[in-house]
């Protein structure tokens, strides 16, 4: 993990249109209709502005949701979270520790051991599978 990436970074020409309203603008992707939330191959998920890994997929786990969901990040200081109290709603979001960009939101309705789901957005997250040697 490294410090925060500089606040002058132009998010809207790095990233394209959806990317860019899910992980700077704060939305949400639809459910069952994203790249990961059903994916089974193994490799650490990586915040898709910054490069940090944020979780790995042996905390993965289908909540049936429809979004990616991890029991725990794949290390401490690797995201941060902040209350959300939008839509009407409180909940607590998920962001990258190193560039705050949007994640998701965290739950405490997962499964053991850390009893949380942290329900994540597929725009938000690249996956670098692990390669033979890797495992």
């Amino acid at each position: 993990m490294t410090n925060k990436t500089s606040d002058n970074t132009n998010w809207e020409e790095k990233l394209d249109s959806e990317t860019y309203r899910i992980a700077r603008e704060g939305g949400t992707e639809r459910a069952f209709a994203n790249k990961y939330y059903d994916c089974k191959t193994p490799g650490t998920y990586k915040c898709i502005c910054c490069d940090d890994p944020l979780f790995h997929s042996r905390t993965k786990y289908d909540s049936g949701s429809g979004w990616p969901s991890f029991y725990e990040p794949i290390g401490d200081g690797y995201v941060s979270a902040k209350e959300d109290h939008t839509h009407g709603m409180h909940r607590v979001e998920v962001l990258c520790a190193k560039c705050d960009a949007h994640l998701g939101h965290v739950f405490p309705d997962g499964p053991e051991p850390t009893g949380l789901r942290y329900c994540i957005n597929s725009a938000s997250l690249n996956l670098e599978e692990e390669l033979e040697s890797d495992k």
